[in-house]
């Protein structure tokens, strides 16, 4: 079986009580959509954890818009990195607190080195992953990708900003063939935003007070903290 795991921001406590929640297998896979850092406070502990669980289970791990800000803030260069200016307007001090970046005596992006574990980890993040019947994406994709009905072309053509930052796409249906999960857009009621057949939204709003949400794929069953 396949589980998609929403937006954590540093709730390691959520993240652990999650993960003790589900019943895996062996031949069981986790698929993050991203946001792992920002706003909550242990985004150093959360991602340790998800290192250690990817050494137990086979596990795919997204990029958020959130890791997106946080690496180019630190001058990461690359298509995928952008908004580091925003950064630390949204939740990035507790991301750099947790990694003990004030306590150097002359705190800058160009004197903080990440733990070798932890840059193999943001590396290896992707901006989709598709399998079976199911596309998995952070935030969305652009009204001219979503009307294509070849989605291998669509995500070719997918712009990493759309994929990181878009908020306007998954309540309308379109042509992709698959069923979008995605995170990154929490519902004001803090539940799974359902638009079945074309999307399932499981950002509940963990850093929020709502709760981490994991949906377990084909048969669609959600756990949550």
């Amino acid at each position: 079986m396949l589980y998609a795991i929403g937006d954590i921001h540093g709730e390691r406590e959520k993240l652990e009580k999650l993960l003790a929640s589900l019943p895996l297998l062996p031949n069981d896979r986790l698929v993050f959509s991203g946001d792992y850092i920002d706003r909550g406070p242990d985004a150093f502990g959360v991602v340790e954890r998800l290192i250690a669980v990817a050494r137990e289970v086979s596990c795919i791990f997204l990029m958020g818009n959130h890791e997106s800000m946080f690496l180019d803030f630190l001058g990461w260069r690359g298509r995928s990195y952008f908004a580091g200016d925003a950064f630390l307007a949204n939740g990035g001090a507790r991301t750099l607190a947790s990694y003990g970046y004030f306590d150097a005596s002359d705190p800058s992006p160009e004197g903080f080195r990440l733990p070798p574990a932890h840059e193999a980890f943001f590396r290896g993040l992707r901006l989709w992953h598709l399998e079976g019947d199911y596309l998995f994406v952070h935030a969305g994709l652009a009204p001219a990708q979503l009307a294509e009905s070849d989605v291998d072309f669509a995500l070719r053509r997918a712009r990493p900003d759309d994929l990181l930052w878009r908020r306007d796409t998954w309540d309308q249906p379109h042509r992709l063939g698959r069923t979008v999960v995605y995170g990154h857009t929490p519902a004001a009621d803090r539940e799974v935003r359902w638009n079945l057949p074309f999307s399932i939204g499981i950002d509940t709003g963990a850093t929020f007070g709502g709760p981490l949400t994991a949906i377990r794929l084909p048969d669609e069953t959600l756990f949550q903290t």
